[in-house]
């Protein structure tokens, strides 16, 4: 059946176009085939004998016989070359064309019939790109008029823009031919030379399209949640496990925070009416009818410990306040949800309160700490962390307190300034142990030289990160200083004119010194205004009793006054982090001082590799990039 009505061409491909504008065919080739193929006896000047056999031998007769073929109905013998209409023309094929399709016919009909079916199943992943329009493998290997490429080395003219460049295994023939194209032309035409062919992915089989794993199950599982499994499951009859005790509850309540095992369920297991102290690890999972549940069933508490215990309502507040009277300590982390009138009223239900530690409560205002400071008149502990709402303001509820063991305020949302810190500090110098200001902006040189060295006796913790208004001279004039009296200070310039009016002398300059003991616990990380002399000051004065130490962010601290760690001799824990003198040279000589450290953080630290510190012994080194090894 003709095509010849039908003007619709599909896509071709670079090879497709080429012979076609060479003037090969089909049909040309069969003629040269059956030309080569002629026996030579034959004459040349042989004619078709009638209309009836001339279809039959229009293949066999050469090219030069050709034209003296007759057709009745269209002059096919004539010697015009190609031409694109004679593609559609029904037209007897020859033996060897007929052979030649029939060879190849069912092999591609196969192959297009998988790989449609593949295409419909989903499962064919071959080539990304279109492969009508792929770049034909002969313009990387032959030219445009079938000659071989050049040797990689010699020089060729550009066929596009006439200049002369190296040939490489990249160069491509051009298209038209003849000739080569440079990189910058081949790039130009479209076609990357330097990118590889896509190679053809593996074919995924149905079976293990269909596998999808989604998840991976342990297939033997730890001991630990092995034991908590079966606590769980028979949490009814925990009482025949007798008398774990306080030790064994802990460490099992250790163990179920570490994947959040701790559950309404099993959290009866730490439940008794004899209970005076609780702690629960991670109380994510604890609703706030399980809260209840735990105030009913432990009467008896005086002191209660809930990390991350979000789902703590301001009704479970009140029910702490009722169901555990006895109740003197109290430590959460995380109660976003108590609003401030819950407080205020368990402050007023709880007036035997002594220790009273939150972290992260939006709601606790300047109300809040007011009946904190009127209802509880025994508090000895007091950390308000990271309240959002703490200003200045606080600062006269704070001083009306009793004298506090502990305080932390660590992280405000605003800040006390320096004159509510002197207040502060001259209530509760006297007997402070624990000092935590943390970014209050307020805290200044001035507060450390006439607050804490002049009140502070029993001092052994205190922590000052990023209190900005620190200065590098102002911390080492502080603990240089620290113990002597303040009636003799070394940093002052008196005036030795004998003609001077005389210095009044208090009868409280007279009564005997009692110097602030060196410091057991010390943070100054993320102040970046200190420097090599607030460290060798601290470490003077300190040296001697230091076991944890903070110095994350000193990132101008020389590596000689880092050198003086090795003083420490009690040291165990030091973050040394983002430190930048710090090096393997330095950690060696402090690691073989200070021989019971056993915990060391240096990230940032670019030249503490790890290497040549001679560990014997079990140290937990953190920060070490992964060029150095430890």
């Amino acid at each position: 059946m003709s095509r010849r009505g039908n003007n619709v061409r599909g896509p071709t491909s670079a090879l497709t176009e080429f012979l076609r504008e060479s003037g090969i065919n089909p049909a040309t080739i069969a003629r040269r085939v059956a030309t080569r193929n002629q026996p030579e006896n034959q004459p040349q000047d042989q004619t078709v004998a009638g209309p009836s056999n001339s279809r039959d031998n229009v293949e066999d007769v050469p090219e030069e016989s050709a034209p003296q073929a007759t057709n009745g109905r269209r002059g096919r013998g004539r010697n015009t070359g190609y031409a694109s209409d004679e593609l559609d023309e029904p037209a007897v094929e020859s033996p060897v064309k007929k052979w030649k399709s029939t060879k190849g016919r069912a092999p591609a009909a196969a192959k297009a019939k998988a790989k449609k079916k593949a295409k419909d199943d989903g499962e064919y992943e071959g080539s990304s790109e279109d492969e009508y329009r792929a770049m034909s493998k002969n313009l990387w290997s032959v030219g445009g008029n079938g000659s071989p490429k050049p040797p990689a080395g010699s020089f060729e003219t550009c066929a596009r823009c006439q200049k002369q460049f190296t040939v490489t295994k990249y160069t491509m023939a051009a298209n038209p031919p003849p000739g080569y194209l440079c990189h910058h032309c081949a790039k130009a035409s479209g076609t990357d030379p330097f990118k590889k062919p896509a190679v053809p992915r593996k074919r995924i089989n149905a079976t293990e399209k269909r596998d999808v794993v989604s998840y991976q199950e342990r297939r033997f599982p730890s001991l630990a949640a092995m034991c908590i499994e079966l606590i769980t499951r028979y949490i009814d009859d925990v009482e025949a496990l007798g008398d774990i005790g306080a030790v064994n509850m802990d460490e099992i309540a250790k163990a179920l925070s570490k994947n959040r095992g701790l559950t309404p369920q099993n959290a009866h297991l730490f439940y008794d009416v004899l209970n005076k102290k609780l702690r629960f690890y991670d109380a994510t999972n604890l609703t706030p009818d399980a809260m209840m549940t735990l105030a009913s069933l432990n009467p008896n508490l005086t002191h209660l410990h809930l990390d991350y215990c979000g789902r703590l309502t301001s009704p479970v507040l009140l029910a702490f306040s009722t169901s555990m009277p006895q109740l003197i300590s109290l430590t959460l982390l995380g109660p976003f949800l108590v609003r401030a009138e819950a407080w205020t009223e368990f402050f007023k239900a709880m007036p035997g309160l002594r220790v009273f530690k939150i972290t992260q409560s939006p709601r606790f205002n300047l109300e809040c700490m007011q009946t904190l400071a009127d209802s509880c008149k025994n508090i000895a502990e007091l950390s308000l962390r990271e309240i959002g709402l703490m200003d200045n303001e606080f600062a006269d509820p704070l001083c009306s307190l009793p004298p506090l063991r502990v305080l932390d305020l660590a992280f405000p949302g605003i800040g006390i300034d320096e004159d509510g810190w002197m207040k502060i500090i001259e209530k509760h110098g006297s007997i402070l142990e624990t000092l935590d200001a943390s970014k209050h902006e307020g805290f200044t040189d001035h507060v450390l030289q006439e607050s804490v060295r002049g009140y502070a006796r029993v001092l052994f913790e205190l922590k000052l990160d990023e209190c900005l208004s620190l200065t590098d001279e102002g911390v080492a004039q502080f603990f240089g200083n620290w113990a002597y009296p303040m009636s003799t200070l070394k940093d002052e310039d008196h005036n030795m004119d004998v003609d001077s009016d005389p210095v009044e002398v208090s009868l409280t300059s007279l009564e005997p010194f009692m110097p602030n003991p060196p410091l057991r616990v010390l943070s100054l990380a993320r102040n970046q205004a200190l420097s090599s002399a607030a460290l060798t000051a601290a470490i003077v004065h300190s040296a001697q009793s230091l076991t944890w130490l903070s110095l994350n962010g000193l990132r101008s601290a020389s590596s000689e006054a880092l050198a003086q760690l090795k003083r420490a001799k009690e040291l165990r824990y030091l973050d040394a982090g983002w430190c930048r003198e710090l090096d393997d040279f330095v950690m060696k000589d402090i690691i073989t001082a200070c021989t019971k450290l056993n915990e060391i953080k240096v990230w940032g630290c670019s030249r503490v590799r790890g290497v040549g510190w001679g560990v014997k012994r079990a140290i937990k080194v953190h920060g070490i990039e992964p060029s150095g090894s430890m």
